[in-house]
């Protein structure tokens, strides 16, 4: 992708059309794009089959037809002068034929490389020369039973993982030995799957980076993660959560994952921090998203750069800048469940959707609600976040705990 000169906000083009970024999905990591584009003076178009997508509903033109419908990526290309996109299972083929028209960021390549796993292990193995040794977990690739049968042994125990469309814990499986690998495989079809050895876990983070077309790269703080049943549940991000200097070394492998595969757009890369057999900890990297990430959520109100904003610059060629965290912060991740169960309100679980607590949740100092716009919630649905940022750690952490107590939800 070439930026140069950069698409300007606000800016018209000689028949009166504003600036216009273009993105390939609608869901809600398209919609905090678009909200971001639009306060910057940006124009934006949203490409989605679904007519209630929330980044369409909201976005000025909606192109509503299949990701790879020849037509409707025409007409993207021709209302835009800047493409993204805000999942990585957008046809890869579809990115490379608008890349013929316009700037798309990130590109085809990168967008392919993350969209299979075993692709993606292996662009983390080279790069591991440049990124202080930071691998992925030992694994091996299972295409044909003969690879199933050629296993390592020390692969084992380990989760088996299909190597394409998994994501929030779906298309896995733990298996302690032969006869568990053979099963699980068996039950995900036989796909092109990647066996990764059961780590000794100790706890998750990741690293959020922005990276131009001229190569400037910029890193957001290392986030510590928290998953329940395969989905991210809680981030927190302040001085203490992770080690600094396991920290600089995740921000130093992020940025070479990025350059090396001449990424352009916002990237997170998600680590194991696992037991070192010394007393210590190590990482271990496990997978990247090549879009913002729900672990990013909380710089809309804890930086004075969003990983939307930094998106929104990356794709139109402007200036990054290194963000800057001004507040302890803590990201809380809420699912359609949240309707259904008991909380401070309501003290029994209900067959209907009942709106949660918010007004509580709102008096609380530091809250701050992000709702994405769903028609309806359903358990495991993504239905929004909440940020909480403070003055100090400890009030961050209260107030979290006072959250968490009002939605039903685990403490922390």
């Amino acid at each position: 992708m070439t930026a140069t000169p950069p698409l300007l906000p606000g800016a018209t083009d000689a028949s009166g059309r504003p600036t216009t970024l273009g993105v390939m999905g609608g869901g809600q990591l398209g919609r905090m794009f678009v909200q971001a584009a639009q306060a910057m003076g940006f124009s934006t178009a949203v490409l989605d089959p679904d007519a209630d997508s929330p980044a369409g509903l909201i976005s000025h033109h909606h192109i509503r037809c299949a990701y790879d419908d020849p037509k409707g990526l025409a007409q993207l290309a021709q209302c835009s002068d800047a493409i993204t996109t805000e999942f990585e299972n957008v046809p890869a083929p579809a990115l490379a034929s608008l890349a013929a028209l316009r700037p798309v960021a990130p590109g085809a390549a990168s967008v392919a490389i993350a969209q299979d796993r075993a692709a993606e292990k292996a662009h983390f193995e080279r790069c591991a020369a440049d990124n202080d040794g930071v691998r992925p977990a030992p694994h091996a690739s299972i295409d044909t039973p003969d690879q199933l049968a050629a296993v390592a042994a020390e692969l084992l125990p380990g989760i088996l993982k299909t190597a394409r469309l998994g994501y929030d814990g779906k298309g896995q499986a733990r298996v302690k030995d032969r006869a568990e690998l053979a099963a699980a495989w068996d039950r995900l079809g036989r796909v092109p799957c990647v066996l990764e050895r059961l780590m000794p876990l100790r706890a998750e983070c990741s690293v959020i980076v922005a990276r131009g077309a001229d190569d400037q790269c910029v890193s957001f703080p290392v986030q510590k993660n928290t998953h329940r049943d395969g989905i991210l549940a809680v981030t927190e991000v302040y001085e203490g959560a992770i080690d600094p200097a396991l920290a600089r070394r995740a921000q130093a492998a992020t940025m070479a994952i990025a350059r090396q595969l001449g990424y352009v757009g916002v990237l997170c890369v998600e680590y194991f921090l696992v037991d070192d057999g010394r007393g210590g900890l190590d990482l271990v990297v496990n997978e990247m998203a090549p879009r913002p990430h729900n672990s990013g959520h909380y710089t809309q109100n804890a930086c004075d750069v969003s990983q939307f904003e930094a998106q929104v610059r990356a794709v139109a060629g402007l200036p990054l800048r290194a963000p800057v965290q001004h507040s302890p912060a803590i990201m809380l991740n809420l699912l359609g469940d949240l309707w259904f169960a008991p909380n401070a309100r309501h003290a029994r679980a209900s067959d209907t959707p009942v709106t949660p607590p918010w007004d509580e949740v709102l008096a609380l100092p530091g809250t701050h609600l992000h709702l994405y716009g769903k028609a309806s919630a359903r358990p495991g649905r993504k239905m929004g976040h909440l940020n909480i940022t403070g003055p100090t750690v400890a009030a961050v952490r209260g107030t979290a705990a006072k959250a968490l107590a009002l939605l039903g939800l685990p403490p922390l």
